[in-house]
């Protein structure tokens, strides 16, 4: 009977909660990483070269840092309906002032508006599905909500390149056009999210009195046994699994965001049309989305998180120094698929990982410290890939740091699994 209860609770909960989580965060990452197309064109047109890309594109990171631990501590005062809501409406309205852009400048300052605006969303969201959803289905939950990577650039690829083709409607850029219509979605969603979702699972009457029984004792059970419990986010910070926890998911977080960025470059410097650097850019991430499913499953049903975080973090690793040994499209295109597969398929089970390490009290400020402290790696990995391409000309050289760092964050991944078996 438990049993059916369980299966009950976490389909309504996934049916009614993950399907607008899905399509923000997907709708956040095209308003992320659309620049990587816009600036095919938009480049030469305002004379922002890889460096400046790459430092421009480096601050959105920095923002992100500096307002991400502030604003999932907000969450938690507020509740996440209004939080998140709040900051999908700001980050639409920092999206349209791309289309004011006039040169490097303007370009670095509205990129850094951007990442203010969504800062706190993504470590927001993993924290307002562990209040929701117990640690053994986390895995699969945080997959299935982080499909929108992937999924995105899919999308994304195909939008962007249809709206560049707008080029000079109604006296707009198509970079423009692609700004302007690729926001407007944000502000769409923030109005509605306060409509559907609620903060707490008390609050909701699409549970029965025994469903939120079941649910409310399950995650009680897990508060009252997780590790953890410094309460203070200065504590928090200073934790060493923090730091070990970031310096892992740094070079997940520098690769997908890096790729999201370079990739449509990396696929047009073979000499391709935008539209076919579209259709092969979608590839990579379309594989990635399928198998990242099948790994947080797989993480969830095994139990082993360590070997669900560090082996992706190898393979992901070995397919990018393998790059520096091809120049041929069919190989990079290849070895780019095993990279994203690896890359995304590790998400699930990471931050499943980084839930049960730091436990209940800890999550809010530790959550986001994690992901603030990787993606400020992820902002200087994206500025040296700027200089570097530009300085030596090869993408494949440009990737080496990212290899580096993945490699690292596999080795960080058997300590923390070690020194987790140690008792304390």
């Amino acid at each position: 009977m438990m049993e059916d209860i369980e299966h009950i609770v976490i389909r309504k909960l996934s049916l009614r909660l993950l399907p607008v989580l899905i399509l923000g965060y997907l709708v956040a990452f095209i308003d992320r990483s659309n620049i990587g197309f816009a600036t095919l064109t938009m480049g030469p047109q305002l004379g922002i070269g890889p460096a400046a890309f790459g430092f421009g594109s480096g601050l959105f990171f920095v923002a992100y840092v500096l307002f991400e631990v502030p604003s999932n501590l907000a969450q938690e005062r507020f509740g996440a309906r209004l939080w998140i809501a709040r900051i999908m409406i700001t980050w639409g309205l920092a999206g349209l002032a791309m289309v004011a852009v006039c040169g490097p400048i303007s370009f670095s300052l509205a990129r850094f508006l951007l990442g203010a605006a969504e800062a706190g969303f993504f470590p927001g969201v993993i924290l307002y599905l562990s209040q929701w959803f117990p640690s053994t289905h986390r895995s699969r939950i945080v997959a299935l909500f982080m499909i929108s990577i992937p999924l995105s650039n899919v999308v994304g690829s195909a939008l962007s390149a249809m709206l560049l083709a707008l080029d000079g409607v109604w006296g707009l850029k198509g970079w423009q056009w692609l700004f302007l219509l690729e926001s407007l979605p944000a502000i769409v969603l923030g109005l509605l999210v306060p409509f559907v979702l609620a903060d707490r699972p008390d609050q909701v009457r699409w549970l029965t009195e025994a469903e939120r029984e079941w649910l409310t004792k399950a995650l009680a059970a897990e508060r009252g046994t997780a590790q953890g419990g410094h309460g203070r986010a200065w504590k928090v910070i200073a934790d060493r699994r923090i730091w070990a926890l970031a310096l892992i998911y740094c070079g997940s977080s520098a690769t997908s965001n890096v790729l999201s960025l370079w990739q449509p470059q990396i696929i047009k410097s073979f000499g391709l049309t935008l539209w076919e650097t579209a259709l092969l850019n979608m590839l990579p991430f379309a594989a990635a989305t399928g198998f990242m499913v099948f790994w947080g499953y797989r993480a969830d049903i095994r139990g082993s998180r360590i070997g669900a975080t560090a082996a992706p973090l190898l393979v992901t690793s070995g397919a990018l120094f393998l790059t520096l040994v091809t120049h041929a499209l069919v190989a990079t295109m290849a070895l780019l698929v095993v990279v994203l597969m690896a890359n995304y398929a590790l998400k699930g089970p990471f931050w499943a990982l980084s839930s049960e390490t730091l436990g209940a009290r800890d999550a809010a400020a530790g959550l986001a410290a994690i992901n603030a402290i990787a993606h400020l790696g992820t902002s200087g990995v994206n500025t040296l890939f700027g200089v570097l391409q530009e300085r030596s000309g090869s993408f494949a050289i440009a990737l080496l740091p990212l290899a580096l760092l993945t490699l690292a964050g596999c080795g960080m991944t058997l300590w923390l699994g070690k020194s987790r078996r140690q008792p304390a």
